[in-house]
């Protein structure tokens, strides 16, 4: 058996475990099982004549020839793509680029880039989805995105260990910030005192691991009293606006918040980062590559740009600032 004999379901496979970072998660984003996963491995390893991912307690990862199957699966999978495309009457689609950015990205800044470039480059097409940072990396390390917006947080350490690095770009650097109920007390000022956040109940991101922090003042001097968990970020405002909790987001989510929620910086202690990153691959970009980037830079720098914060009106749909 050789590599001609690969089905474009193996292909497909492959692709999907080298996003995913493990079998499970790969099985469960295809609707297959985790054997049928296995098999599919296995066959398309069989016939490379030599092993294309690395098994780690942790998940997998390409190895160097695995790098080389991917590139070339990629290049396949899109190309059927686009046949298909055309066979179905649709328009071709040129100078196409792969963005992923991960959720709260998708609020605010991505519809802005996209909408830009809707504007002046008509004819380049941007394909999007959204996932989480490691997903985001390992898509970017597996060809399947030509670009991806990340999320840091201090130490600000590079997104994975692989070589070569990706180059990273910071399009943003701001504070945290604290969506509170319009009608909390605490939300009649300009700011909140960090010492008045002891004793409140919060909103947070998850419910499993360390991520279960996640929508909590970092650190905050007690067991924080968590009252609601969401992953979704338009639920965890949702859930601040109906007077359930506070919950921390990143400033440029701001002109998003739904009415009855205010967003207030907190003073007081050290300020909580964020970085907004922008990664590819280190090889010169293509030119609409380039354009998307410069879409998402100026969309940036304009979320970035500071907003005066005005006084909280009296009634309960105060919003945002």
């Amino acid at each position: 058996m050789d590599l001609t004999d690969v089905s474009l379901t193996a292909l497909r496979v492959f692709r999907a475990v080298a996003e995913q970072g493990t079998f499970t998660a790969a099985a469960a984003s295809l609707g297959y099982t985790q054997s049928a996963v296995s098999r599919q491995i296995a066959a398309i390893e069989r016939a490379a004549g030599t092993e294309l991912l690395e098994r780690r307690r942790q998940g997998v990862r390409l190895t160097a020839a695995g790098r080389v199957v991917m590139n070339r699966a990629t290049i396949v999978l899109d190309q059927i793509e686009a046949t298909a495309r055309e066979l179905s009457g649709l328009p071709g689609q040129t100078g196409t680029v792969r963005l992923g950015w991960f959720p709260s990205a998708g609020a605010v800044l991505v519809p802005r880039a996209l909408a830009a470039l809707r504007r002046t480059d008509p004819d380049l097409h941007v394909v999007g989805r959204e996932g989480s940072t490691p997903a985001l990396v390992r898509a970017l390390r597996a060809g399947s995105l030509d670009l991806a917006l990340l999320a840091s947080a201090p130490p600000f350490r590079p997104p994975d260990t692989e070589t070569p690095p990706l180059a990273l770009q910071t399009l943003t650097e701001r504070a945290l910030r604290l969506a509170l109920p319009a009608t909390h007390p605490l939300a009649r000022g300009d700011f909140v005192d960090v010492a008045d956040l002891r004793g409140q109940r919060w909103i947070a991101g998850s419910s499993s691991g360390e991520e279960r922090l996640m929508g909590v003042w970092p650190g905050l001097d007690e067991r924080p009293d968590i009252a609601h968990t969401a992953r979704d970020w338009l639920a965890k405002l949702h859930l601040v606006a109906a007077g359930l909790g506070l919950t921390t987001v990143p400033a440029t989510l701001t002109p998003a918040a739904p009415p009855g929620v205010r967003i207030l910086p907190v003073r007081g202690g050290p300020q909580e980062q964020r970085r907004l990153l922008l990664a590819r691959l280190p090889q010169s970009p293509s030119m609409p590559v380039t354009r998307v980037a410069a879409a998402l830079r100026a969309a940036a720098l304009d979320a970035d740009t500071p907003t005066p914060l005005s006084s909280p009106p009296d009634g309960p749909t105060a919003t945002a600032p």
